[in-house]
């Protein structure tokens, strides 16, 4: 098991790493919308937090060696799933023609006030 880290995502805020590789496969935490430099949440509105939460993610998996087109799984979870279909239009500008395995479930809170977190799965 490896433990990947960089600077250019923020630091976990408990007791977990940015990601794991585990043979070919990188398994990344939840992101929410934290910005690196401060470890606070980006001011915006939903948008806003989507596109910090998706440069965040490309962040770990670019330090784990790989980027979204490698990623099977992603988990979605939104605090407002009217947020849905402004996530799916992120979403898919990251994502291209990859188009992973996906679950989307509404949530009553997330860390820190987040509107969305993500977390996914990659294949070396």
């Amino acid at each position: 098991m490896q433990i990947i880290v960089t600077d250019q995502a923020p630091k976990a805020i408990g007791p977990y790493s940015q990601a794991i590789r585990e043979g070919n496969v990188i398994y990344t935490s939840g992101q929410i919308a934290l910005d690196p430099a401060t470890g606070s949440l980006v001011p915006g509105d939903f948008a806003a937090q989507a596109r910090r939460v998706f440069e965040n993610l490309k962040a770990v998996l670019t330090a784990a060696g790989t980027n979204f087109s490698s990623v099977v799984k992603a988990n979605v979870y939104l605090t407002d799933l009217a947020n849905f279909d402004v996530l799916n239009g992120i979403y898919a500008s990251y994502f291209g023609d990859t188009k992973p395995a996906r679950t989307t479930v509404g949530v009553t809170q997330l860390p820190k006030g987040g509107l969305v977190e993500i977390d996914l799965i990659a294949v070396l």
